[in-house]
């Protein structure tokens, strides 16, 4: 089903606007030879753009998701997330694609926030502040990003096609969106050629796209996609990664940019898109009828 041109508008407008937006600090990236200075103000593109193309289409920023959350949503939100990275590390690790523990990452956490603990009890305090601590802190960034996929593009793109269209039109958008971090700058594991990078990235975010859009719509809330977002980008980024010890053909194998965790996704996306049948979606806009007389045709007998 093809979107209206009235609909198409707005969701053309924000993603001008976002992309627009990006390209300054894609720009400022690249003369800075990295990514990661410019990381806050990249995830807010989207956000802003969202925000500004509410207020010229509705004139309110109602509509994007504000309301609470129930708890059992926020949790499954949060649990989500450590599931598929729990399994695809742990997958990594038992079969030797990767090591555990990284004993020099955690000798730098010792030394950096308890000299005085053991390895263990130094670990295991640094992995309870990110999965608690940490998660909310980077809700902060996490919330620029879904104010624009999930607050505004999936619910507008539901109002006029299927489900399952709307969370693969937006993956497939969000990934390309951080393709110039990929292809030009260091968003990526080192050693993987990009392209491997970009494909493996892909099928993550697309496969995730579809569980989060699916929570974003089940719940009502723009608070699940910020949690699931957040506690994602922390369970892989700091806590996952960082613990696991390269053994040659790790790069491609973990993160964000190797096969495994991407693969774990894509099955529970797969469950997910399975339970669509439980959202309340509105009915898509009909055809209008032509105007005119109507003439029959005669049935045949």
């Amino acid at each position: 089903m093809s979107i209206p041109p009235s609909a198409r508008g707005k969701i053309v407008t924000f993603l001008l606007l976002t992309f627009a937006f990006s390209s300054v600090f894609w720009m400022l990236s690249l003369r800075a030879g990295s990514i990661r200075p410019y990381v806050l103000g990249i995830m807010w593109c989207p956000g802003l753009a969202a925000i500004i193309t509410q207020l010229v289409y509705e004139r309110t920023l109602r509509g994007l998701g504000w309301q609470r959350a129930k708890p059992r949503y926020l949790g499954i939100s949060y649990a989500v997330p450590l599931v598929y990275t729990l399994l695809g590390y742990g997958l990594v690790w038992a079969t030797g694609l990767g090591g555990f523990p990284n004993l020099e990452a955690i000798a730098a956490i010792q030394r950096q926030y308890a000299p005085s603990a053991s390895p263990f009890l130094a670990m295991m305090g640094y992995v309870a502040v990110m999965a608690t601590v940490g998660v909310a802190l980077n809700c902060v960034s996490a919330l620029g990003e879904e104010i624009g996929w999930r607050g505004l593009l999936v619910p507008e793109l539901v109002k006029h096609t299927s489900f399952t269209r709307a969370a693969l039109l937006s993956g497939l958008i969000w990934a390309a969106w951080h393709y110039p971090g990929i292809f030009l700058l260091d968003y990526t594991n080192p050693g993987v050629p990009r392209w491997y990078a970009a494909l493996c990235f892909t099928v993550l975010v697309v496969a995730i796209s579809v569980i989060v859009a699916w929570l974003r719509l089940k719940s009502g809330s723009l608070w699940t996609a910020v949690i699931f977002h957040s506690a994602h980008n922390l369970f892989i980024q700091a806590v996952f990664t960082p613990f696991t010890s390269n053994t040659g053909p790790t790069p491609y194998f973990i993160d964000e940019f190797g096969l495994v965790v991407p693969s774990v996704a894509a099955v529970i996306a797969y469950l997910v898109w399975r339970r669509r049948g439980e959202l309340s979606l509105p009915e898509p806009p009909t055809a209008p009828r032509p105007i005119g007389p109507t003439v029959r045709t005669p049935a045949l007998h």
